[in-house]
This record gives structure tokens, sequence and C-alpha cells, in this order.
């Protein structure tokens, strides 16, 4: 029986020839992750256990990015927890204030996750780095302590869905219309403990950041993972920003699947999800007169250069919406500096926007755009949960940077066709 990208990889991880869909496996890791709010949790666990040590300090890393800088006492106390681990074991990965930036964007821009990677993360999230070819996944605080501990992880072998990518799309269509797309059809629980596994000629449309967004949304739709295989614009990003080797898995031609998807991107319009979860999307066309208080650009789906030139070529030289917040995200430093070497945080100032520092905040309802009782926000996140951005009443409507932004100088949700 053949195997599927995901299941050659953790194979190769066990020392095995073969894995099978639900089949129990211990695997080396590459990389374990962890965040200011996850990390001192593990590292507390950590404590307790009779290691000396962590298993290897090149291969964990720690980012300050939820509450940092920090917003109160005790998110102070969490990056100090962290920063005292990170020092006293010498951890090379160690991202704070001034160089740190959003995990899952700042992770493959330093070269660390690379294709026929296993990595786990403190962070559901952490199924971004499929787009590069890896196996990586969201885990419990508990299971990165063991992972920093002993550099190896559980798992059960998943089964897996294939999403056969075809046509090219429009103008604004980017990955997040894609994966919306998805998992309007095949709801939040759709792809529950499996692999998606996206392939086809259409990818070849898709830039590097459409795939992070779409690998990023994976666990959106249940996945255990999502991933894409490697390409000639896969290799040139991991060979831009690595020196580490890497190692390409392609499905096998009798490789088992659940279930057989065909996305046709020429057929795709701008689409947005609902309150109070990611699967109630609807097209733009569908949507309806919705005025919104406040729009999002930014977080580990839509924070990198290609979001912020999208948003920016529709805010330029246009003002947003009287009364209405709009705050933009870089995801990096380094994103941030590109921006503005390309004029595009003058863009959003003069168009009323604010940009800020690298952070998660808004998306959990953290900091820098926590919503009051009855507020609406266009938001280019990846939840829309009750509460996920502030008050139990207040309501989250995902989308891509395009409709973010268009929506932004309209004041209600609007597609990027609608601006003259």
């Amino acid at each position: 029986m053949g195997m599927t990208m995901t299941q050659k990889i953790l194979a190769a991880h066990a020392g095995l020839e073969s894995v099978t869909a639900g089949q129990l496996i211990e695997a080396e890791l590459d990389l374990v992750l962890g965040n200011d709010i996850t990390s001192p949790v593990a590292i507390h666990e950590i404590e307790k256990m009779n290691v000396d040590g962590v298993f290897h300090k090149d291969k964990i890393a720690l980012v300050m990015d939820h509450f940092a800088p920090n917003k109160d006492i005790k998110s102070a106390q969490h990056c100090k927890c962290v920063r005292e681990f990170a020092c006293k074991n010498e951890i090379s990965n160690y991202y704070d204030v001034g160089e740190m930036g959003i995990e899952h964007a700042l992770l493959p821009e330093k070269g660390l996750t690379v294709a026929g990677d296993v990595i786990i993360g403190a962070d559901s999230h952490t199924c971004t780095y499929g787009a590069l070819g890896a196996f990586s996944t969201g885990v419990g605080s508990t299971d990165m302590a063991a992972g920093m501990a002993t550099g190896k992880a559980w798992f059960k072998v998943p089964s897996a869905i294939k999403f056969n990518i075809v046509g090219k799309p429009a103008k604004w269509i980017s990955g997040k219309d894609v994966i919306l797309h998805i998992i309007g059809m095949i709801g939040v629980d759709g792809a529950l403990y499996k692999s998606m596994e996206f392939v086809g000629d259409g990818i070849q449309y898709l830039t590097m950041d459409d795939r992070f967004t779409i690998a990023n949304m994976a666990i959106e739709g249940g996945a255990k993972n999502g991933i894409f295989p490697v390409d000639d614009l896969t290799r040139a990003y991991m060979k831009e920003h690595s020196k580490r080797p890497f190692v390409e898995y392609e499905a096998d031609a009798d490789a088992v699947y659940d279930e057989e998807y065909t996305i046709d991107l020429s057929t795709l319009k701008p689409t947005v999800a609902f309150p109070h979860l990611p699967e109630n999307t609807k097209t733009i066309d569908e949507v309806g007169d919705i005025k919104i208080d406040q729009v999002v650009i930014g977080s580990c789906t839509n924070g990198r250069m290609d979001d912020l030139r999208i948003a920016a070529e529709i805010l330029k030289g246009r003002k947003v919406a009287k009364g209405l917040r709009v705050i933009v995200i870089p995801a990096t430093q380094k994103i941030y500096l590109d921006a503005m070497e390309e004029g595009l945080i003058r863009t959003f100032i003069e168009a009323g926007a604010i940009v800020s520092t690298p952070t998660c905040g808004p998306c959990l309802g953290g900091y820098m755009g926590v919503m009051a009782e009855g507020e609406r926000c266009v938001s280019t996140t990846n939840r829309n949960f009750v509460g996920r951005m502030g008050h139990v009443e207040s309501e989250v409507y995902l989308a891509s940077p395009a409709v973010a932004a268009a929506s932004a100088i309209t004041g209600k949700i609007s597609g990027p066709d609608e601006i003259r």
C-alpha cells in the first residue's frame, strides 16, 4: 500500500520502512516551538522531569509574540520565565522584543523550517510549515515539554484528504479565499485528525505566502496538518532563507485518501467567514450591507509581504472610512522594514490606519484591538469564535487582505472590485 507525503515523512522520522493510517509511532523531531503563552506551562513541566537540560539547544524555538511587548504584569512574568529558561539552556533560537515576529512567519523566514522536517509547536497554527513540504502540527504544552526534553514525540499516523488544485485565480483571489472556500465546503471538523494534502497544476499560481496561509488554516478544518509538495518556488524560498539540507517527499501513486476534492481556482470569489465559525462562509456577492467598526490586517495567517502589498494597493491614495479603526500588523521585523522601504507603511498611515510592532495581540483578544460589546471587525486572522477578539457580543468576519482593505475604505464589508 502506498503512502501519502505526510506518512512518508513520519515513517522516515520513526525509522520505519512504511506506516499506515492509525498506527502509533515515536518520531524524531527537527524542531520544537513555543511562545510566551504556552512555553511557561511546558517549562514548569520540564522542571518536574529528571532531565539535564534540553535535547538540543539549536532545535528549540521560543518566540515572544502573543503579549509582547508585555501588555501587563502577568505577560511580563510569562516572558521573564521563558527568557530565563532560554538563557539557562543557551537556546539559540530565542526571539524577544526587537528581533521577534509572529512565530509562524518568523520561523520560515529565519530558515528554521524546511521540507521533510517533523515539527511540533505548542500553538495550533504550527501546521503553517506544511507549505514548505514539512510535517508540522500543534501540540499541548506537556507534549512540548516532552519534546524539548527528549527530541521525540508520539503520533497517531493520520489518514489523508487530497485537494486537487486546478485553474488560475482572478486578480484579487488569494490563499485566504482558497482555504475559506475549502473550510466552508468541508466544515470545521471535515478533516478531523487528517492530513490535508494539496496537489495539482493550480498550485503554480499560488505564491509561497498563499501556501503559508492555506497550510496555516488547515487546523480550522480540524486537520492534523496541511502539506504541499515541493516545487521550484519552494526550493527557491528555502535556498534564500535557509542553509539547512532538505528532503522532498511525494505521495505514492497508490496512496490511499479518505476523500478527494477538486478546487478550481478560476471559479472562486472573494470569500468571508461570518461569525462565529470559519465554516460560515459567504462569497462577497452574498454578504449584504454589514457595517463595521474595525479592520485588522496581519497575523500568522496574513501578515506577510504579499498581504501588505495587496492591502496597500487598494488603500493607496484613499482614506479609511470616518469612525473606523484600521490596524496593520507586519508579521516580522524584516517584513516591517521591507514594507517601510517599499513605502507601504506611509501608504497605510496616510490612509488613516495605524501600524503596529509584530504581535498576535488582537487575533486572540489580547491587546492592540480588543473589541467592545456590539462591535464588528473584518480581520485577516484565522478564527472568529464567540469572544475571540474581545466582548462575547462582538463579531469577527474573516477575510483576505484585499477584502479587509476594501472594507476599510467603505466602512462596510466590501470586495476590492467595489472600490473605484
